[in-house]
């Protein structure tokens, strides 16, 4: 069984910024898709409360957020959609410069 990870980014704080970055994700690039694909990522899902996002992500075992970051810097379209992002995005308080998605540590969770 994979892991489960939560990331949070905020976007700029702009009505027609987030309007538009919500559209780019109605049709993500298929290249995009492939990548996390590749990755070892087996599902996404992004979350909005205003201008703060919220990601969660299921991987397959033995997935790697270095090796991803490898995969990407080798990936032209994924720069450029990274590049395009950022359009949108906001590093969070405390992320290193060029740091997007913060990893969220896990304080409770309940089960039936």
């Amino acid at each position: 069984m994979g892991k489960r990870y939560c990331l949070t980014l905020d976007l700029k704080n702009d009505p027609e910024l987030i309007e538009a970055y919500e559209k780019h994700h109605q049709s993500v690039w298929p290249e995009i898709l492939k990548s996390l694909e590749e990755s070892g990522i087996e599902s996404m899902e992004i979350y909005r409360w205003e201008n703060r996002l919220f990601m969660i992500m299921e991987t397959v075992d033995g997935f790697s957020f270095e090796l991803k970051n490898e995969m990407d810097l080798k990936n032209a379209k994924v720069q450029e959609w990274e590049e395009l992002m950022w359009k949108y995005q906001n590093a969070l308080p405390g992320a290193l410069p060029g740091e997007k998605w913060k990893l969220m540590d896990s304080i409770f969770e309940f089960r039936k």
